[in-house]
């Protein structure tokens, strides 16, 4: 449906200024979930809708088969958006990481039978290889989204998504997470192993260690590599 009346109106300016802050944050274009959830726009089919109509009005490109195939091609006074090449190279460059679960930073959950096992194809988390450490494998890499705030001095948020490296083992303090073998429970920590004993420290001042015996129930599941964290600073207001 084309638009009957010339013009932008407000959520055409909030979608484009959205565009443009996420691109300018992250070098690359974002999802249609993600500009509703963050220009108060609670339909799909709704934010699909307007961007037909920049797309018509020459302000965005679309590549309907493509993950994140937006490109904001002016900004809001006309200008050129300078960035809107350098897209195409930044999505040949992303990377779909599988989100498998959740992880508790606090005091150590139950695991839900889901987690660590469970993985829906449809969903993912799509991050710019470059973001990664140089020659890392990509095929020993699964998300975990952070329940919780014992890691919020290490600038790990309730609702950030952490970027794993399956691993075994773990060197003393790395951010790791965790299954406590003897209780089925889970947590994400600093890992530190001392007089036989484990020390899993929170990154929160309000938090004490949990001190673990026996060396034997502690298994560790992965190291973190990276952290994402949430968009609530990108939402306009």
């Amino acid at each position: 449906m084309s638009r009957k009346k010339a013009g932008l109106s407000q959520r055409h300016k909030r979608i484009i200024q959205f565009l443009e802050r996420f691109q300018d944050e992250f070098g690359y274009p974002p999802t249609i979930r993600e500009i509703g959830e963050n220009t108060e726009i609670s339909s799909t089919s709704v934010v699909n809708y307007y961007l037909n109509q920049l797309e018509e009005m020459r302000f965005i490109e679309r590549s309907n088969n493509v993950s994140r195939g937006i490109r904001l091609l002016k900004t809001l006074s006309g200008e050129t958006f300078q960035k809107f090449k350098q897209s195409a190279e930044s999505l040949a460059d992303l990377l779909t990481i599988p989100l498998v679960g959740n992880i508790v930073a606090g005091e150590p959950m139950p695991v839900p039978p889901s987690d660590f096992n469970y993985y829906d194809p449809d969903s993912g988390i799509e991050i710019a290889r470059s973001l990664l450490p140089p020659r890392e494998r990509t095929d020993q890499l699964y998300a975990l989204k952070v329940n919780g705030d014992s890691m919020i001095d290490a600038m790990v948020n309730d609702g950030d998504v952490v970027i794993m490296k399956k691993v075994d083992h773990a060197e003393n303090g790395e951010m790791v997470a965790i299954w406590l073998s003897d209780r089925d429970e889970t947590t994400l920590k600093y890992f530190f192993l001392e007089n036989g004993r484990v020390r899993l420290q929170p990154a929160n001042p309000l938090m004490k260690p949990i001190i673990i015996n026996d060396p034997k129930v502690v298994e560790v599941q992965g190291k973190v590599v990276l952290v994402i964290r949430q968009l609530d600073d990108l939402k306009l207001t």
